[in-house]
């Protein structure tokens, strides 16, 4: 008989980003020392939209950064809404990043203490670094080159294999996973890479994040996303899902992406969802999008994938 699943359609985990909330007000202040009122409206509007999770990126509020003051005045706003943080995701701090990498290497040790405190489930970070000049400027930062990571680097790789098991190891310490998201031109910007990787870091509470998303909406020639799946989907723990329609030329000269509902996009998430389930996946989703009304679509982007998952 298979394994029942870890949960159902109606219980299924399933989190929101805040890329719908301004990390900056038009006046200036960052959301993570936004005054309670703002920090009351954004999680209204998650809240209102559906939703009892929200990841919190560190772009948004830096749980190591917030005083003891600040995170008893959140978790009340938190309270009152029925909210619940279960995973925080450190971005483009990378720990490998060219002259900042023990910095990054301390803040995200202290964040991975931040999350535990919180009482959160999930450490996610990656490997990519700040946008570039370009990416800052262009419509959709994805169609404009970003920083690297040199694949024909060894002492690079091994760097990041050591420090990211570093992490791991205080993650597991602490009791929680640690996700490391799949991104362009990083080590975790192929699937077969981004397993590579996570073998080398050889823990068991480290696994992938497979973000699949982020590299079909390139505009270059891309891996297959079916086979990208079938490779990372055996190391999932965590998953930002997320959708894009795709065009591309035959020959590989041109290619272009926009975003899209999940249902509408490039990824057929019927397939491989199911696969994932197959494989014994239980982690938290995580809904996320860019451009238009984030919130709305990820809230849309629930129901379809609470339609894909076993009823009770």
């Amino acid at each position: 008989m298979a394994e029942q699943p870890a949960f159902t359609a109606e219980t299924w985990p399933i989190a929101t980003c805040l890329h719908g909330i301004p990390a900056v007000s038009a006046d200036g202040v960052a959301l993570h020392d936004a005054d309670p009122a703002v920090w009351d409206d954004a999680f209204a509007q998650v809240a209102d939209v559906g939703f009892s999770l929200a990841e919190l990126a560190d772009s948004h509020i830096r749980p190591a950064d917030l005083e003891a003051s600040r995170k008893d005045e959140l978790f009340s706003i938190l309270d009152s809404h029925g909210i619940r943080i279960p995973s925080v995701h450190l971005q483009r701090q990378s720990v490998i990043m060219p002259g900042h990498e023990e910095r990054n290497l301390a803040y995200a040790h202290r964040t991975i203490d931040a999350a535990a405190e919180w009482g959160m489930e999930v450490f996610s970070t990656g490997l990519h670094e700040p946008f570039s000049e370009a990416q800052r400027k262009a419509l959709w930062f994805w169609t404009a080159q970003g920083p690297t990571n040199d694949p024909d680097d060894p002492e690079l790789w091994t760097a990041a294999v050591t420090r990211l098991r570093e992490l791991g190891r205080h993650a597991a310490e602490v009791g929680l996973k640690m996700s490391l998201e799949m991104y362009e031109d990083t080590f975790l910007g192929t699937a077969d890479s981004a397993v590579r990787l996570v073998e080398e870091i050889g823990l068991d509470n480290v696994g992938l994040n497979p973000d699949i998303a982020n590299l079909i909406r390139l505009h270059r020639p891309i891996e297959d996303w079916r086979e990208m799946h079938a490779k990372t989907l055996p190391y999932a723990n965590y998953w930002h899902v997320k959708n894009y329609t795709r065009d591309e030329a035959a020959d590989g000269s041109w290619a272009t992406s926009v975003p899209s509902t999940m249902e509408g996009g490039l990824i057929n998430y019927r397939q491989v969802v199911r696969d994932a389930l197959a494989l014994g996946f239980d982690g938290i989703f995580l809904m996320e999008h860019y451009g238009g009304d984030s919130l709305g679509n990820c809230s849309t982007n629930q129901r379809y994938l609470r339609s894909l998952l076993p009823k009770g």
